[in-house]
This record gives C-alpha cells, sequence and structure tokens, in this order.
C-alpha cells in the first residue's frame, strides 16, 4: 500500500513540471507591450561638494556607450537637471552644479539614460548640505593676540599678531593705511601667527575680515558680515625737553638753591643723579607739595611718563600727574595741602592723567601709561603725596620725561 502511494505522488509531481516548463522565456513580453527591459549603465562614485546657496554634484560617468544624458532629481523628484553625456571614460568626472538653493540638507536621485529613454537603476546622494546665511552670521573675525598684538621695531616697522583661529580659516585680509596715505591691503594665511608692516601710517586704523570654508574642498568661500578694527597703534615719540620752560603757579614749591631748579628735571641726564645735578625743593612746607612747568606746545595724544628719583633719599612714590591746554584764568589759589585742591583743580579744566605708585624706594626710571584718551596737554603740575623715604618736606627728583602716542 505505501509502494502504491508513493508512484502516486511521483507521477503528480512529473506531471507539474512539464506545465511548468511549457511556459516560453519571452512570456515576460506580454507585460511590457512586447519590448525586452533594459538597464543603461549606471554612474559610480558620486559625491557631494557644498557650496554658498548652492552645490555641485561630481560623478564617474557611466561606461556604457549607449548612455546619452544623466537626469538629477530632487525634492521628491518636483526639481531636475539635464546632464548630456560626453564621454564614458571612467577615469573622468562629471559635474554639475546646482544654483539657487536654500540653506538646507538635500536628497539626490542620478539616473543615466539612453536614447531610446531607458534608465539606470538609481544613484542616491543623501545628506547633502548647502550652506548660506545662517552659517555666514556664525563666523567671526580672526582674533588679535590679546597677550602681545604688536610690537613696533626700531625700524618702525610693525608686527601684528593675531590668535590661532579656531575653524577651517582661509585667510584674513588687512587694510591700512601707508606712510605716503595709500590704502593697502595683505593678506595673513591660517599657518601664519603674525604679519609685519613696514610702512604702516601709526595711528590710522588697521580693518580687517576673515574667510572661511564649511568643510575642506568646499565649492565657496565665506567671509565675515563685517570688518573688525585692529587694536590701535600709536608710536610713542618723546616730548621735545628743548622748549620745556619753568612755571611759578600760586603753590608752587620753591627750590633748595639756584642750581637744582625745576630745570633740571629736562636737561638730559640718564639714571638717577646726585646732589646737585637734581631737583630739589626747599623745605618749607609739608605734602602734598607741587611743581609746574610748560611743555612748550599742546600734545594732543600724551601717554607716557617716566619719572627718575635721586640717587639717595626723598624720592616720591606716590604723585599727581595733571595737565590742561592754557593756563588763563585755570590757577586755583589754594594751598596744595587743602583738602579741596583736587576739585578745585578739575574746577578750572584741569585733569588728572595718573596716580603713580611705586613700590620701590623711588630711586630707577619708573615709565607708567598716562589715562587712555587724554585731552590736549600743554602744561604739567606733579603734586608730590608721598616719598619713599618718609620725608615729608623735601622732594628730590633727577629726569621726567613724557612721550606723545602718534
Amino acid at each position: 500500500m505505501k509502494r502504491y502511494h508513493t508512484n502516486k505522488l511521483y507521477l503528480l509531481a512529473c506531471f507539474i513540471v512539464l506545465l511548468a516548463c511549457s511556459k516560453k522565456p519571452t512570456d515576460y513580453r506580454e507585460f511590457l507591450g512586447g519590448e525586452e527591459l533594459v538597464y543603461p549603465g549606471a554612474i559610480s562614485n558620486a559625491k557631494v561638494i557644498p557650496g554658498n546657496n548652492r552645490l555641485q554634484l561630481i560623478w564617474q560617468p557611466s561606461p556604457d556607450p549607449s548612455v546619452v544624458k544623466y537626469m538629477v532629481y530632487w525634492n521628491n523628484k518636483a526639481d531636475s537637471l539635464t546632464v548630456n553625456s560626453t564621454t564614458h571614460n571612467t577615469s573622468d568626472t562629471v559635474r554639475c552644479t546646482i544654483s539657487g538653493l536654500s540653506e538646507y540638507v538635500y536628497s539626490f536621485i542620478i539616473y543615466s539614460y539612453d536614447a531610446k529613454g531607458n534608465r539606470s537603476v538609481a544613484t542616491e546622494i543623501s545628506n547633502a548640505r548647502v550652506y548660506g546665511s545662517v552659517y555666514t552670521a556664525t563666523l567671526n573675525n580672526r582674533l588679535s593676540n590679546p597677550e602681545n598684538p604688536y610690537t613696533i621695531n626700531d625700524d618702525n616697522s610693525v608686527i601684528l599678531r593675531f590668535a590661532t583661529p579656531d575653524t577651517i580659516n582661509i585667510a584674513t585680509a588687512l587694510k591700512y593705511t601707508s606712510q605716503s596715505g595709500q590704502e593697502v591691503q595683505v593678506s595673513l594665511l591660517p599657518d601664519e601667527d603674525s604679519i609685519k608692516l613696514t610702512d604702516y601710517k601709526f595711528g590710522t586704523p588697521i580693518v580687517y575680515k576673515s574667510s572661511y570654508i564649511p568643510v575642506t574642498g568646499a565649492l565657496d568661500t565665506f567671509y565675515t558680515l563685517q570688518n573688525d578694527t585692529f587694536p590701535t597703534i600709536f608710536r610713542l615719540v618723546q616730548c621735545d625737553k628743548s622748549i620745556f620752560s619753568e612755571l611759578s603757579l600760586y603753590g608752587d614749591m620753591g627750590i633748595f638753591q639756584s642750581d637744582t631748579r625745576v630745570s633740571k628735571l629736562w636737561d638730559g641726564s640718564v639714571g638717577p643723579q646726585g646732589y646737585p645735578n637734581i631737583f630739589h625743593s626747599d623745605g618749607n612746607s609739608g605734602m602734598p607739595r607741587v611743581l609746574s612747568f610748560d611743555m612748550g606746545k599742546v600734545y594732543n595724544n600724551l601717554g607716557t611718563i617716566e619719572e627718575t628719583g635721586r640717587d639717595c633719599c626723598n624720592n616720591p612714590d606716590q604723585f599727581e600727574v595733571w595737565g590742561i591746554a592754557d593756563i588763563s584764568n585755570a590757577v586755583p589759589e589754594l594751598d596744595s595741602r587743602d583738602g579741596g585742591w583736587k576739585a578745585a583743580m578739575q574746577a578750572k579744566g584741569w585733569t588728572l592723567l595718573k596716580e603713580v605708585i611705586r613700590t620701590d624706594n623711588g630711586n630707577a626710571p619708573y615709565k607708567t601709561t598716562l589715562m587712555s584718551n587724554p585731552p590736549p596737554v600743554r602744561y604739567i603740575r606733579i603734586r608730590v603725596l608721598h616719598n619713599a623715604n618718609g620725608e615729608n618736606n623735601y622732594v628730590n627728583m633727577s629726569e621726567i620725561t613724557f612721550w606723545n602716542k602718534e
């Protein structure tokens, strides 16, 4: 009985195989209108290069000689572009630039087509980013070196220093005015941290703008939205001591003797001097004590003072530096020890340029900057508040030097 059932199953299987083999291999044409299904060769190695509201698609062409064009689709095939096929050499590169795109991440589909309209299998490019104003708004100009922005050399050339850029910086373009009054543009590359200007006109602005790319090999360079201004560079020019002259204003301290006059403070001596090659006051009053002098002309940007004490004693370690352009009706008739003297000076138009505090014995040259953006100054008053050795009557100094920022 088992053999009988086995034979029946075998005969049934053979019958089914015969029926299947009776179908022709071209019967699929009934569904294709009698045509063969043809797939032209697809492209290879498709890539995207991002840009500014545009991008570029690149690929190696199909080696299929029947391919006559490529169709590029995006936005769910709502947008398309045709690229004619001009080569089938796979060592060549086809480039397709698509402009007018919004800042967005796109997907693209590329087909190869033959002359009969047959198309290849799809090649898809995803995560194709386009950059624009949003990316540009994130860019900042390269920073100047905060600790040491510039150096002025002895030959009056200037070295500008910058911090390391934090993204893919391409360059920083700088514009400045030369000594001849011409606008000059130079470029600082990303691997450089300094640039030398040999003909810079001191006191004029230096503006700069940096450029970047979002990724290596990007199609476009992006620039920051606005220029930045480099910290103002001034050359310090020593004030001409040959035109300094003594003043005797109300409340000024007297001199010890005729050869220790105030004019000793601009006789060109270097370093702490000994008696009598110094200014030496009388001892007729206690601190604070004041002296005054005329620098001979108005300085519009007085920037630095250096004060040098005597080689031994009675050297100021606390004093005020006052300045004004015109002393007409500008001198308060108050003793410098009066508690209202400072307010009276300000009321008369004087400006406190610096309150100097030394922490040494007052002997050596001491150089310090004055206030930023000072008013024009010609006349100087020095009010000594304290001596380093505690002496309360006599004041000794060897030299005072001023520099103007130009």
